[in-house]
């Protein structure tokens, strides 16, 4: 964890550093992106900064303890605890902060929702969690935008995307990546048969764009026409836009706007995203770091959550938490599960740190 809160401050000083400029302050959408990624880590950092800045001065009072001077023993003596308490209180807010891993306070994520094995049933079962998400979404006050969609005949979703924006988004939705199965009796179903189909979700931290260097050249544009449901033609100009990244061999596709320029805006902001989660995920690799639990581990093969319309119950498997509320959650109140996923994240992180001291 130090390792960590010492990259975000480092990383807070060099935007720091950027933000005084003369180059950087001439180009706005540079000084925006900068500024922005600066405030999501000033909290952090500079509740770091002061971390240290105690720990500094404990160990100088500690080292007064060895003095020959009985005066300075006993303002050492004095000072001490008042210190190392004013220390563990910080320590204890930078763990609440961090709860979640190291983009935890991260304010926009993009969210892929894709249908899995149950034809048109896992298709609707998707549409099902872009309602809750959103509605999930609405009730936190975020800012919300659907990037693109695949709409089947029935109403589903083949695979949909969103983007959130708003105070703790990745903290809390991050959680929710992973497999989701749903067990009900579909709407086609004569017999009453109960089925079982399925949907992934990934929810990745959007990058800013300092973050990220992507130029024209790295990847190739391809434009088209947009289709709709089926294949069916719906969009007599060519609007739709396909980016190949060269290096990564990543695919984005955007064909929601009518507008070209619009498609490739929002086309470069799924690739960068989907960029900064490969380096996470290469970073995460090279260190060599197996996750203690899955929470938030972000394992999109992992069955994480059954729905039982059936029972009315909803189990996330990852806690052994089963809550028989389904009609509930569907609607957005997702609060009482992912609050018991950060408990237990938080629980993990306090029990495999040691003392300060």
């Amino acid at each position: 964890m130090r390792h960590m809160l010492e990259e975000k401050l480092a990383r807070f000083e060099e935007l720091e550093h950027k933000m005084s400029d003369p180059q950087i302050q001439t180009d706005s959408s540079r000084m925006a992106a900068a500024a922005r990624e600066h405030g999501s880590l000033s909290k952090l950092a500079m509740k770091y900064r002061r971390f240290k800045k105690l720990c500094s001065e404990i160990a100088d009072w500690t080292a007064m303890l060895d003095s020959g001077d009985a005066d300075e023993r006993e303002m050492a003596e004095g000072e001490l605890p008042q210190l190392r308490a004013a220390r563990e209180q910080l320590w204890d807010e930078l763990l609440e902060l961090t709860v979640g891993g190291e983009d935890a306070n991260r304010t926009r994520c993009v969210v892929e929702i894709r249908a899995g094995t149950g034809g048109e049933e896992a298709a609707l079962f998707a549409r099902d969690l872009y309602e809750m998400y959103h509605k999930f979404a609405e009730s936190k006050g975020w800012k919300i935008e659907t990037m693109e969609a695949s709409p089947t005949d029935l109403g589903g979703f083949k695979d949909v995307q969103l983007a959130f924006e708003g105070e703790g988004v990745f903290r809390e939705l991050q959680y929710e990546s992973g497999g989701h199965r749903v067990q009900r009796v579909p709407e086609t179903e004569a017999k009453g048969r109960i089925h079982t189909s399925a949907a992934t979700v990934a929810v990745l931290p959007e990058p800013e764009d300092v973050e990220i260097d992507l130029k024209p050249d790295d990847y190739r544009k391809d434009i088209f026409h947009a289709s709709g449901p089926g294949g069916q033609h719906v969009n007599k100009t060519a609007s739709a836009i396909r980016l190949t990244h060269y290096e990564s061999g990543i695919v984005v596709s955007m064909q929601d706007e009518k507008s070209q320029h619009k498609n490739l805006a929002k086309a470069i902001r799924v690739l960068k995203t989907r960029l900064y989660e490969a380096k996470r995920q290469q970073e995460h690799d090279k260190r060599a770091e197996v996750r203690r639990t899955l929470v938030g581990s972000g394992d999109r093969s992992q069955r994480i959550r059954t729905y039982n319309f059936p029972e009315n119950r909803i189990t996330d498997h990852r806690i052994n938490l089963t809550l028989y509320k389904l009609d509930q959650i569907l609607q957005g109140n997702l609060q009482p599960i992912i609050d018991q996923l950060i408990e237990f994240d938080r629980r993990e992180i306090r029990g495999s740190l040691g003392p300060l001291d």
